[in-house]
């Protein structure tokens, strides 16, 4: 037999072993499995990206390859994503481009440098370090004398350590660009400016966001190459404080969402973030995410309190009720390991347990995947900026009174 016809045969062999293709399936869908105790073990094996949980079925982001192996397990499942916003509200998108009103890093880029060429006396752009894929790590320092380093309270947000998380791009950014345009005119946004330094990081994974964009809009970690078919170290679990703590807030797997790097602060972009804070004094911090209209605090590892766990609910309190004043939307509030669910290794965690600052993850909205999830539309950009805006300066404000 020659070789054409071998060729031939292992093709038609190959075909009738490969399962049906799924009805109704796209690139990317959405589907749900009933949760029963056999279910639940075998999908912790397959280590599926889990979106929610509701009205005891397990909804999940899934590729062919996932069907596939759901099949092979025997798992029966529905394909959920024309049930889901946005896909049935249409286009999102209406200021053109894939990603809309949304930033790029390029786009992101260019309005950074565009606020410090307008206020060169308030605003000032820091190159903080590359990626893996050599994007700039920016971050925006705002104060009356930007150019130097004064004995002020210094505050610090931050955004996108997960890169579908696009909203949690632009309430940072906005902070900045509103500060400084309304400096002159805003006699208590002059006063917290004249009396802080106030750094913002809206773009820590710039790498997964280009990704997320264009690629995979469901890409949540970076884009390190693992070395073993799988990419991606999830950001919010590579930080040094209790990393690895277990297997259950974090993963030792790679091919996993909450897979935490090899070691501790193994990534570029965790790095900045270490690096800055060793060379800074900051006072207070919020790491914002999405989705889940909520505020945490530490600790997110366990399920205990923290010797400050007064001052940081009494904070968290305030800003709530600040946010709710706005457009009445209720961001409820308490720690970061009984609100939502365990994490090892995050943000909070390590900025609160290696300095003792109160520390913010502020998960933006909407409250769940039925109401868009990591799909915010263009037009409630603005609104969610003004509504985190008063818990913003609030946690300036107080770091300017607090400052030691």
């Amino acid at each position: 037999m020659d070789m054409k016809k071998i060729k031939f045969f292992l093709l038609v062999f190959m075909f009738v072993l490969l399962p049906l293709r799924p009805q109704g399936y796209s690139e990317t869908d959405i589907i749900s499995v009933e949760k029963s105790e056999n279910t639940v073990e075998k999908l912790q094996k397959m280590r599926l990206d889990l979106l929610l949980e509701w009205s005891n079925r397990l909804y999940f982001v899934c590729n062919l390859t996932d069907l596939y192996r759901l099949q092979g397990e025997g798992i029966s499942y529905i394909i959920e994503t024309a049930n889901f916003y946005p896909y049935n509200q249409g286009d999102l998108l209406a200021q053109g481009g894939i990603n809309g009103a949304f930033h790029s890093y390029l786009e992101l880029e260019t309005d950074l440098m565009a606020l410090e060429a307008a206020y060169p006396h308030l605003a000032r752009v820091v190159d903080l370090g590359d990626t893996l894929e050599n994007r700039n790590i920016y971050a925006l320092k705002i104060s009356d004398n930007v150019s130097l380093d004064e004995k002020e309270a210094e505050v610090f947000f931050v955004g996108c350590h997960h890169a579908r998380e696009w909203i949690s791009v632009e309430i940072p950014y906005l902070l900045g660009k509103y500060l400084v345009e309304n400096y002159e005119s805003n006699r208590a946004i002059k006063s917290l400016v004249n009396r802080s330094e106030i750094w913002i990081v809206p773009l820590l994974n710039p790498d997964g966001l280009e990704y997320s964009i264009h690629t995979y809009r469901y890409w949540r970690k970076n884009r390190r190459d693992n070395g073993n078919g799988s990419f991606g170290v999830d950001l919010n679990r590579n930080y040094g404080y209790k990393w690895g703590y277990d297997n259950q807030g974090s993963s030792p797997n790679s091919f996993e969402e909450v897979y935490r790097g090899p070691f501790a602060f193994s990534e570029p972009e965790t790095q900045v973030v270490r690096d800055f804070f060793q060379q800074r004094k900051i006072q207070a911090l919020i790491t914002y995410h999405s989705y889940s209209q909520v505020i945490m605090y530490p600790w997110g590892y366990i399920y205990k309190p923290t010797s400050k766990d007064e001052l940081l609910e009494e904070i968290a309190a305030e800003m709530s009720e600040r946010m709710e004043a706005v457009n009445g939307n209720i961001y409820r509030y308490g720690r970061a390991g009984d609100t939502l669910y365990l994490t090892n290794g995050d943000t909070t965690d390590w900025s609160f347990g290696t300095y003792r600052i109160p520390s913010y993850t502020i998960e933006l909205p909407p409250i769940d995947i039925f109401q868009g999830g990591f799909f915010n539309p263009e037009h409630e950009i603005s609104a969610i900026f003004e509504e985190n805006l008063p818990a913003a300066l609030y946690l300036i404000e107080w770091s300017i009174q607090n400052f030691k």
